[in-house]
């Protein structure tokens, strides 16, 4: 068992950054891929980026490559989101999950641990 607990969201400007942070607790923190979701108003939840259990193998989103960084720490059990440049339509929820597997996997099915979302807005 796995609880994931995401922090650092907020209402920022077009253009800013901010870093989500994702607490873990549980066993074996560091055989678990992990991976960012979001879901925008009105819209289903959709893939972000993830990270493998090691941290060398990360993938993203067409959308977010070159201004969102996912990482981990797994001595701390924490995953962090780094998002430069923002833009409006990143306005969502944000969620992180640990997956099945410890690959950076892409798709919701893979993950079986979900925490309870932090807000993003971005105003333009």
């Amino acid at each position: 068992q796995v609880q994931l607990v995401e922090s650092g969201g907020g209402l920022v400007q077009a253009g800013d950054s901010l870093r989500l942070s994702c607490a873990a607790s549980g066993r074996a923190f560091d055989s678990y891929g992990m991976g960012w979701f979001r879901q925008a108003p009105g819209k289903e939840r959709e893939f972000v980026t993830a990270i493998n259990w090691s941290g060398a193998r990360t993938y993203s989103a067409d959308s977010v490559k070159g201004r969102f960084t996912i990482s981990r720490d797994n001595a701390k059990n924490m995953v962090y989101l780094q998002m430069n440049s923002l833009k409006p339509e990143d306005t969502a929820v944000y969620y992180c999950a640990a997956g099945s597997y410890a690959i950076a996997a892409t798709r919701e099915s893979e993950y079986v641990y979900w925490g309870q979302g932090t807000q993003v807005t971005v105003s333009s």
